[in-house]
């Protein structure tokens, strides 16, 4: 396919959003200096509404500002199930689940897992959870240089490498408050590029809306009875929608990235605003990516035809930058860079928490605070620098489906832990031993079912292995003996009670 230069004008509005980024992580960085609790929470400074929106952002991203537009066009509305199973699990979340993590005021959602269990079983699920977000943040690197390179004649490793570096620079700046601040400016960019690109569709399309609808039924590119049907399709809703509510399960109970946006709030009342702000967000946004991809499959099917050779992936910024004027192009592909980043940054400092928190403080001791922020800092430029090689592996192997393969990383590393979190606060009897077996157990098993009939969809993957943690988990502590551990105040059966044991961290 023949390249399209990206033009002077677009390179400055490109520049500019990157600067400002830059800028947000320098306006945080004193603060985000003082301490360790400053660095990863900080410091129970930021309104629930921020808070959420750093919450959406850091769980959507590029992923949705271009697989998602993706998904419509080739397919339909279905996936939008995903989006629907977020808000279902709020009451979940804010009835079950955040008292515990409140209720010890944890840096690490792992903290919950040695309370609970046993240290082992911290460490698994922290090193699980640093192991996924690695893989994550090379996927959310390699998807805007797709974005890029597929429609312009710019080097795909430099791009990869600056989308990288300039990541890891702010995040390694302005900590966690430097992080949420910076997820917000770059929610709205997503939202408000998604907007314009529908607009600027339809507009371009002759008979506009009423076209676009028509279309749409004709070809059933939104929602028809087919959907509902379960079966082996990755596109029947019931299978979406159960495999997202455990997927998302995942995300806000088991995912350091997001339960460590709990704690930036001061109260239980505040956080629960924070998830409402996030589902809300979730719910308003989910036209937008979907409709995105309508609109251009309508827009293509009566303009000018895609390339031959043409990679789906790249729809959106293709559509950018042929479309688009000068400078509001550059705004737009610069969505994507927000889209990508917002995700990254809360990786990154996650998974230094992650490596503070639940390895190092727990292990080796605490020095003094700033030295655990100099260390906090240095495991943040380490990972990021990990995560940009594993990106330019990805583009050096030419990899495809990056959705599902999202998808499938969070149904192998992700998802087990998620049940792991369930089995503790809903049955009593389980113990670490047995919860090590869950683990284990889930994993081998889900990437064995990969493309074992309906197990190939990444949405039987998350069920089946949530199932096998939790049931695995639950028998063999049934079985197998353990030393007594006590557990009171960590259970649904004790949710109020004083907790008894805390985790070490120092």
């Amino acid at each position: 396919m023949e390249s399209i230069g990206f033009g002077l004008w677009n390179w400055v509005a490109l520049v500019l959003y990157l600067l400002l980024m830059l800028g947000v992580g320098a306006f945080f960085t004193k603060r985000a200096g003082r301490d360790s609790d400053s660095f990863f929470k900080g410091g129970g400074r930021l309104p629930s509404w921020v808070v959420g929106f750093s919450i959406y952002a850091t769980t959507l991203s590029a992923i949705t500002f271009m697989s998602t537009p993706e998904k419509s066009y080739l397919t339909d509305w279905s996936y939008i199930a995903g989006n629907i199973a977020i808000v279902a699990i709020i009451p979940l979340l804010i009835y079950f689940y955040i008292p515990f993590f409140k209720k010890l005021n944890v840096t690490s959602a792992y903290e919950y897992l040695e309370a609970r269990f046993n240290p082992a079983v911290r460490v698994v699920g922290s090193l699980l959870f640093i192991l996924f977000h690695i893989g994550r943040v090379a996927i959310v690197i390699y998807l805007p240089t797709l974005a890029i390179t597929a429609v312009s004649d710019i080097n795909p490793y430099l791009v990869a490498s600056l989308v990288g570096l300039l990541c890891i620079i702010y995040t390694f700046l302005g900590g966690f408050e430097g992080v949420v601040w910076s997820d917000f400016i770059q929610g709205i960019i997503l939202l408000g590029g998604a907007l314009v690109i529908i607009i600027m569709g339809i507009t371009h399309i002759d008979g506009g809306i009423s076209t676009v609808i028509n279309d749409a039924v004709s070809n059933q590119k939104l929602i028809s009875a087919d959907n509902w049907k379960i079966n082996a399709a990755a596109a029947a809703i019931p299978i979406i929608f159960i495999g997202s509510v455990f997927n998302n399960l995942q995300q806000y109970t088991a995912s350091q990235d997001v339960v460590q946006r709990y704690q930036a709030s001061d109260s239980i009342k505040e956080t629960s605003q924070s998830i409402w702000t996030n589902g809300i967000l979730a719910l308003i946004s989910a036209p937008l990516f979907y409709g995105m991809g309508t609109v251009l499959f309508v827009f293509y099917s009566h303009h000018t035809q895609l390339p031959n050779d043409f990679n789906t992936s790249s729809i959106v910024p293709y559509f950018i930058l042929t479309e688009m004027p000068p400078f509001i192009a550059g705004l737009l592909i610069a969505a994507i860079f927000a889209a990508a980043q917002s995700t990254i940054s809360s990786s990154l400092n996650s998974i230094a928490a992650c490596i503070s928190v639940d390895i190092k403080q727990r292990f080796f001791g605490k020095k003094d605070e700033k030295s655990e922020v100099r260390f906090a800092r240095i495991v943040t430029v380490l990972v990021g620098l990990t995560g940009m090689l594993v990106s330019l592996y990805l583009i050096a192997a030419d990899s495809s489906d990056v959705w599902d393969l999202f998808l499938l990383i969070t149904g192998l590393f992700g998802v087990p832990i998620a049940g792991i979190f369930a089995v503790g606060i809903f049955t009593k009897r389980t113990h670490g031993t047995g919860v090590i077996v869950g683990i284990l157990v889930a994993v081998i098993t889900s990437y064995f079912l990969q493309g074992v009939g309906g197990a190939g969809s990444p949405f039987y993957t998350s069920i089946i292995a949530f199932a096998i943690a939790f049931v695995v988990a639950y028998i063999a502590s049934l079985i197998i003996p353990a030393p007594q551990h006590h557990i009171s105040g960590l259970t649904i059966y004790d949710k109020h009670g004083k907790v008894s044991y805390k985790p070490k961290s120092k």
